[in-house]
C-alpha cells in the first residue's frame, strides 16, 4: 500500500484529527436520529437515506485541494481515483446503503440500551474479520481492549426493563433486534473491507482520494437508499411528516440537515482512521463511544442513568486506554529495534579510519 509521504508526526496530527471527526460523527449522529424518531418522524428508509445523502459536502475539501494541487502542479488531475478504486469503493458503497437501512430500523424500535449493546457486538466482528481479510496482528494490550469493551457494552445493555417503545409489537421488536445484529455483523465486515481496499488500490493514497472513496461509497449508499424511499414513497410522505412534526415544520428540516452533516463526519472520521492506523482501531473508537451516547441522551433527553451505565463508561474507557498504551509500547519498542540495527556515528567512524 503506497501512502503519502509525511512524517510520522503529521500522521499522528491527521490521525487524532480524524479520531475527533468520528466521535463529533459517531455521537451526534445517533442522537439526531433519535430526535427525529422520538417527536414523530417515522420514515426508516427516508433517515437510513439522511446517514449518506450529505456526500455533495465533500465536494468542498476536494475543490480546495485540487486549487492546492493546480497550484503547484499546472497539469494536476482533478480526479485522483483510478477505475480499480472506483467499483471497489461503489461496491463498498451499495452494501453501505444496506448497513444504514439495518441500523435505522434498529434504532427506530428498539430501546437505547438493547440497540447500543447489539452496535458494540461490531467490535468483535470487526476484529475477526480484520484477521481475516488484512491479517490483522493482535498483542495483548489490543485483546484486553476488545474483552473490556465489549464486556461494557454487555453491562450497558443490562437494564432494558422499562425502556422498551411503547405500543410496540412483538415481531416489530425482534425484527428490529435481528436486523440490528445484521447492521452490527455488516459494518463489522465493511470496515476491515475499507482497509483491504487500501492495501490492494495500486496506486498512491493521498488523503485527497480518501476523500473521493467516501464520496463515491456514500454516492451509490445513498442510491441505494432512494431506490427504497421510492419504493416506500417516503418523498410524497416528507412534507406532511414535516407538518406533523412535534417540534414544528422549521425544526424538522433543521434536524434533516444536520442530520446528513453529522453522518458524514462520522463516515469521514471512520475512513480516515483506518488510513492513518487501522479498521480495528476506528472500530474501538466507535464503541469506547456509546456510554458516552448514553450519558448525552441522559442530559438532552432526560434518559434515567443507571449504574450500568456509569460501569460500561468505565470499562470502556479503561479498554480503550489498554489499546494506546499497547500502541504507544510497541512503537517504542520498534523504534528501539531499529536503532539497534542502525549503525551509530561512532561505529560508523571507526569502520571509515580502518584501512
Amino acid at each position: 500500500m503506497a501512502v503519502e509521504n509525511t512524517s510520522p508526526a503529521m500522521q499522528r496530527t491527521f490521525l487524532i484529527i480524524n479520531c475527533i471527526i468520528l466521535a463529533v460523527g459517531n455521537c451526534g449522529g445517533p442522537l439526531i436520529m433519535r430526535l427525529y424518531f422520538i417527536h414523530g418522524g417515522q420514515r426508516i428508509w427516508f433517515s437510513s437515506w439522511l446517514e449518506t445523502g450529505g456526500w455533495p459536502i465533500i465536494l468542498i475539501p476536494l475543490l480546495f485541494s485540487y486549487t492546492r494541487r493546480r497550484s503547484t502542479t499546472a497539469n494536476a488531475k482533478p480526479i485522483l481515483m483510478k477505475p480499480r478504486v472506483f467499483f471497489a469503493a461503489a461496491v463498498i458503497g451499495t452494501v453501505t446503503g444496506l448497513d444504514d437501512y439495518l441500523y435505522a430500523y434498529g434504532v427506530a424500535k428498539l430501546p437505547v440500551s438493547t440497540s447500543a449493546l447489539i452496535i458494540a457486538t461490531q467490535l468483535a466482528f470487526t476484529a475477526a474479520f480484520a484477521f481475516v481479510l488484512v491479517k490483522q496482528k493482535f498483542t495483548a494490550y489490543s485483546i484486553n481492549a476488545v474483552v473490556l469493551l465489549t464486556v461494557g457494552a454487555v453491562v450497558l445493555g443490562l437494564h432494558t426493563n422499562g425502556d422498551r417503545p411503547a405500543g410496540e409489537s412483538n415481531k416489530e421488536y425482534w425484527l428490529g433486534f435481528c436486523l440490528t445484529v445484521a447492521a452490527a455483523a455488516l459494518y463489522g465486515f465493511i470496515l476491515p473491507l475499507i482497509e483491504l481496499m487500501y492495501k490492494k488500490a495500486r496506486q498512491e493514497l493521498t488523503y485527497s482520494l480518501i476523500m473521493e472513496i467516501q464520496l463515491v461509497m456514500c454516492f451509490f449508499a445513498t442510491v441505494f437508499c432512494t431506490v427504497g424511499m421510492i419504493i416506500n414513497n417516503d418523498f410524497q410522505a416528507i412534507s406532511r411528516e414535516a407538518k406533523e412534526y412535534e417540534l414544528g415544520e422549521t425544526k424538522y428540516y433543521l434536524v434533516v440537515v444536520w442530520s446528513a452533516i453529522i453522518w458524514q463526519c462520522f463516515f469521514l472520521g471512520a475512513i480516515g482512521v483506518i488510513f492513518y492506523s487501522s479498521s480495528l482501531l476506528s472500530a474501538i473508537i466507535i464503541t469506547v463511544l456509546l456510554p458516552v451516547i448514553e450519558i448525552l441522551a441522559v442530559i438532552f433527553y432526560h434518559e434515567k442513568f443507571q449504574v450500568e451505565k456509569g460501569i460500561s463508561l468505565f470499562l470502556s474507557l479503561w479498554g480503550f486506554i489498554s489499546y494506546f498504551l499497547g500502541e504507544i509500547k510497541h512503537n517504542k519498542k520498534n523504534k528501539d529495534n531499529l536503532n539497534e540495527d542502525q549503525p551509530s556515528e561512532v561505529q560508523l567512524a571507526h569502520q571509515n579510519s580502518v584501512p
